[in-house]
């Protein structure tokens, strides 16, 4: 399951917006990655501006890493910011929907906490 927003703010202000954002609310922003800058460096551009942004909160992190280390496979949160339609659009993957292909059902209530959070770092940020 995916999360998707959109808003009319421009890519750069939604970015600047939900890395304050992350960061009010106790993740660390880990990395950034300017995706559609890349590809064009790369000589394979794409139409529309695309960044990544991975947020990660070291406590939950701790709990899900401290009962399964193949969980990290799938850290940190990742959340897509692109241009559609005249719009930047957010999405990120459910950290429910996620946990589910780990068969750790007793981190449930972590994977939901932590889609709460992240929820309300993209509704914030718009």
């Amino acid at each position: 399951m995916l999360i998707n927003l959109e808003t009319e703010k421009s890519l750069e202000e939604v970015r600047k917006n939900l890395e304050e954002r992350a960061k009010a609310k106790g993740f660390g922003v880990m990395s950034v990655h300017e995706v559609s800058q890349i590809l064009q460096s790369k000589g394979v551009p794409i139409n529309y501006n695309c960044v990544i942004v991975e947020v990660c909160s070291p406590r939950h992190a701790s709990q899900v890493l401290s009962a399964e280390p193949y969980i990290s496979t799938a850290m940190p949160c990742r959340i897509a910011l692109f241009e559609k339609e005249g719009k930047t659009a957010l999405s990120t993957m459910a950290p429910t929907a996620m946990l589910e292909m780990f068969n750790r059902p007793e981190l449930r209530e972590v994977a939901e906490e932590v889609e709460r959070l992240v929820r309300e770092i993209m509704e914030e940020s718009l």
